[in-house]
């Protein structure tokens, strides 16, 4: 009889693809998803074929929002959507990767009496890990030093699941993709789904300088494309790739991004010397810097500070990192045992 498992996370992308990286890995259990019903989640999954339920979801917030009084009730509601769903298929494992989709959905478990695992990708849990960790049978997480912040009975390092795909990129098809030569190396900058506004201001406001020595693909986000630079020479934008990314990032040979964990994890596992520029406090609960400051301590990237960036800055960093990047290299395949996610965590799902 097929192992039946119920995933569960939304929100954002940073929730689901790793999800989807497991279950493309699973072979002969029933898979189901639950998410709610107009969420990011939804489109990714149903895109990939996997069966999808449905729940209100509402989201939790530190601050004063009119809808922190009805929120509530919907994530009540979830959870008797969820807890009927459950009942009905009768999973032998729940597996969350958090947003706050996911906890009504590990409520739901644990009033099922279902095992629970839940996976952290930052150094310290969202609210919504925070919430679902006290129904929780297991913890995995992907920095070693998360464990100090969580119950130490229930977390388990398995380093960060790392999609498959991303591992089969070609440098060549990259190239041709973009329309690139060989002759310069390719600078990759990415400001997140839904772009950077600095970082793109003070890229652009660097080109004439680093497209003396780089070619560079620039991911800037919706709606950031700037027509003033759709015919410069050698300078691509996209508002963002999804299938030919693998192909862009073989092609490139350093990174410039924010420092979600997934995504720095990915270059990680691709040996990208990177630079990463972590959103803001104010913009953020401070996980991206707590990521960066973690990855420069074990001397894997460097680290700029959003607010204060200079062009100037920009450029000397990217030449120090490109000038040194087999010294990256070399500890990021020292540093490996991070990215083997995947298989740490379907061990314990095969259990």
């Amino acid at each position: 009889m097929a192992k039946k498992i119920v995933f569960t996370g939304g929100g954002s992308a940073g929730h689901v693809t790793p999800n989807l990286a497991l279950i493309d890995e699973l072979k002969n259990c029933e898979i189901t998803y639950i998410g709610s019903k107009n969420g990011i989640e939804k489109n990714l999954v149903q895109a990939h074929g996997i069966d999808y339920r449905e729940i209100s979801s509402g989201k939790l917030r530190r601050y004063f929002d009119m809808k922190n009084f009805k929120d509530p009730f919907k994530v009540i509601a979830g959870v008797m959507q969820a807890y009927l769903i459950l009942k009905k298929i009768k999973p032998n494992v729940i597996f969350s990767k958090g947003g706050f989709v996911s906890v009504p959905v590990v409520i739901a478990g644990w009033l099922n009496h279902v095992p629970v695992y839940i996976h952290e990708s930052d150094i310290t849990p969202g609210l919504a890990n925070r919430i679902a960790i006290k129904f929780a049978t297991k913890l995995f997480v992907t920095f070693e030093e998360a464990a100090a912040h969580l119950p130490e009975d229930k977390v388990m390092y398995t380093g960060a699941p790392i999609r498959d795909v991303l591992l089969k990129g070609d440098r060549k098809k990259g190239l041709e993709f973009l329309g690139f030569q060989g002759d310069k190396p390719v600078l990759l900058i990415m400001g997140g789904s839904l772009g950077a506004k600095k970082i793109n201001e003070v890229v652009r406001e660097s080109l004439p300088e680093l497209l003396k020595n780089y070619q560079i693909v620039h991911l800037c986000g919706k709606g950031n494309v700037d027509a003033e630079f759709a015919s410069t020479a050698g300078y691509k934008q996209f508002e963002y790739i999804d299938k030919e990314l693998p192909d862009v990032m073989a092609a490139s040979s350093i990174i410039l991004s924010r420092a979600g964990s997934n995504a720095i994890f990915e270059f990680l596992a691709l040996r990208k010397p990177m630079i990463l520029i972590p959103l803001p406090l104010r913009s953020s609960r401070g996980d991206q810097i707590l990521n960066a400051e973690s990855f420069k301590k074990k001397g894997l990237c460097e680290v700029l500070e959003n607010d204060s960036l200079t062009s100037d800055e920009l450029q000397q960093t990217i030449a120090n990192v490109y000038k040194n990047r087999y010294d990256y290299i070399d500890r990021m395949t020292v540093a490996q045992g991070a990215t083997h996610g995947i298989k740490n965590i379907l061990s314990e799902l095969n259990k």
